[in-house]
């Protein structure tokens, strides 16, 4: 996945949600448009680039930064089931 690609994606979400008057919903948007849209990899992906900010290139807003730690056990991917 391209991380890069993936943070902008993030930010463009961000920035939707961030002119909302209450911070609390809007940090639950973000991280429920994540959950719902996003496949497991992309999520994945995206949680990893918060892991090393510095790795992509692409700075993550503040917003969507709190709003990935803030959820994150919720946009972590369940592990997927041995067969």
């Amino acid at each position: 996945m391209d991380s890069q690609n993936l943070i902008d994606m993030a930010n463009r979400i961000g920035d939707f949600f961030d002119s909302m008057p209450d911070r609390e919903e809007a940090l639950a948007g973000i991280a429920d448009h994540i959950r719902r849209f996003w496949e497991p990899r992309m999520r994945r992906a995206l949680l990893a680039a918060l892991d090393e900010p510095d790795a992509s290139g692409v700075e993550m807003s503040g917003i969507v930064r709190e709003a990935l730690v803030k959820h994150r056990d919720s946009l972590t991917p369940a592990a997927a089931a041995a067969v």
